[in-house]
Parts: structure tokens; sequence; C-alpha cells
């Protein structure tokens, strides 16, 4: 297959069974997310926002991009601006993983980092996010660039709605029984659970946050520092649909450090801490007694490990 650019490159990733890894009742099956060009589901997102905006105008051709990233959105971007001919400025908190930013960089972006207001580095807190976001907005403003605002973007949820989701009903060749996916900006599951229950209303959507850092469970933030990046930022998505959420299901640090050891090491794959922490609640799910004994819960495997 002859594709024009790494643009066409994005979606249509494998689903992949998980039955090394767990061995309980039921399976997980995941999709690969981890193979786009820029590393992580986010490249979906990316793609779908930068096209919208330059269809109706409010990116011009050769107009510099500007967004905050804890690297993934980043990288995304930076495979479509490289493809699109868009110079982009990426903003990032300095308690980000230093890998990601040299992939970044190596990717063609300029990276700002900004400094953390209450996490400590590997572990980035909403304070910190929001530092760097307030930085992104600074200088867009000032580059006249274009401003992703990627938690504010309706793009990316419609982008999983219209494309992740089919593609798993479709490869499986049914509706799975269950969804689980961690929660940052939301447009993973809020995207993949519509198509979903579009088809299935049964289908059990459970959204994934932090041990300690669940607003959208009702409780109150207690850890607001943790291991998954680009993920439970202890706030609650602006476009968050609470309709498609059946249940929050929460996992701690240590947790997710097992499952990504053992997905590296009986699976072959090395992917990121929410990639973990969402394999750790499909088996969760799975063990919960909501779903029958040969239920099949899908999920997905958000980034490589190589950015850690």
């Amino acid at each position: 297959m002859l594709v024009a650019s790494a643009i066409d490159l994005i979606g249509k990733t494998p689903l992949v069974a998980l039955a090394r890894a767990y061995t309980g009742p039921g399976r997980i099956v995941a999709k690969a997310e981890f193979l786009q060009p820029g590393g992580s589901v986010k490249d979906r997102a990316a793609k779908a926002i930068l096209l919208a905006a330059r269809a109706d105008g409010r990116l011009r051709n050769g107009m510099t991009v500007v967004e905050m990233t804890s690297g993934n959105m980043g990288a995304g971007l930076a495979v479509v601006c490289a493809a699109l001919g868009h110079p982009l400025i990426v903003t990032m908190s300095a308690g980000n993983s230093a890998a990601r930013a040299r992939m970044l960089e190596a990717l063609g972006a300029e990276v700002v980092l900004v400094a953390q207001i209450d996490g400590e580095p590997g572990r980035v807190t909403g304070r910190d996010i929001a530092a760097a976001a307030e930085a992104a907005r600074r200088i867009a403003s000032e580059r006249d660039g274009f401003y992703v605002d990627q938690f504010h973007a309706e793009e990316a949820i419609a982008a999983h709605e219209a494309t992740t989701g089919p593609e798993i009903i479709e490869q499986l060749g049914r509706p799975p029984d269950g969804f689980v996916a961690a929660v940052g900006a939301g447009g993973t599951f809020m995207g993949v659970a519509r198509a979903l229950k579009a088809v299935a209303p049964a289908t059990i959507c459970a959204a994934v946050e932090p041990r300690g850092c669940r607003p959208l469970a009702g409780e109150v933030v207690v850890q607001p520092r943790h291991l998954l990046q680009g993920v439970g930022y202890g706030s609650i998505p602006p476009h968050w649909d609470p309709s498609l959420m059946d249940m929050s299901l929460g996992v701690g640090d240590e947790e997710a450090e097992r499952w990504r050891r053992a997905l590296a090491r009986k699976e072959g794959l090395h992917v990121g801490y929410s990639a973990a922490a969402n394999v750790c609640a499909a088996a969760i799910l799975l063990q919960s007694g909501r779903l029958r004994r040969d239920a099949t819960v899908a999920t997905v495997l958000c980034d490589t490990g190589l950015k850690y």
C-alpha cells in the first residue's frame, strides 16, 4: 500500500489479544495505538483538529501551531504539522519525561519547558498542566499562531467516534461487552463510548482514573501526583458527558507498574503507564462480576514505553 504522507498512516491500528498477560475470566483486546507514526492514540485527535482548522480557515498555510502537551498530543501534532508544512511550538511541564521532549525536538517542534507548580519529576499535576497551557496561550497570541486547545476541541471526540470505535467493532465482528480507557482530555473515552453505545447500548464503558485522583467518580482529589502522565489531571474535562460513563475504575501507581512489566515480558509490548492502567482496569472489570464470564473487554494501548 502506497500512501501520500504520514497523515495517511494515522488510524486503522490492529486489535491485539492480551491472552498471555491476562489469564482470568473473559478476554482483553486492545487497540495498538503505539503503532501510530507519532507513537500514540493522540495522533488521531491531532489529525482531526488540524484538518478541521485548515478547512474552516482558522489555520492558514504556513501558520504556526501552538499547544500544551504532556508529550503525546505534541508528537501527533508534530507529525501532522510536518506533513502540512506548519511550524510547531509546544509547551510542556518540566515534570514530563525528558524522552518526550527529545522526541518532539527530533520531529522539528520547538519545545518550551514550563516549571512545575506543585508536582515533581515524573508526576505532573493539574496545576502544572494549567501553567503549561497558559504559556501556550501566551505564545500563540504573541506569534499570531493557531492555539490547538485540545481540552476544548470537540474534533478530538468526533475523531474517535468516527474511527476508533467503529474499528473496534469491525475488528471484533461485534461490539465488545465492555470498554475501558483512561481519561485526560477525554476524547478517546467519550468518542469510543459514543460509537459503541450507538450500536450496543448495553456496552459497559468504564473511565480509568489514578487512585486518589478520581473526580469523575465524585471523589475528593487526595493524590494529585501519580505516574499516569497525560491522564488524571484532577478535574473534569470541559466536554465531559457523564451519561457515557457506566463506572469509574481506579488504578494505583504500583498496579500500573506491575501491568507495564507484564505486558512487556509476557506480550512483548513495551507501552506507557496509562496503557498499563487501561489493561489493569480491563482485568478489574472482567473480574468484577458485572459481565458474563466469557465477556470481551476492549481497551487502548495509548502509547509506546519508549517515551518514558
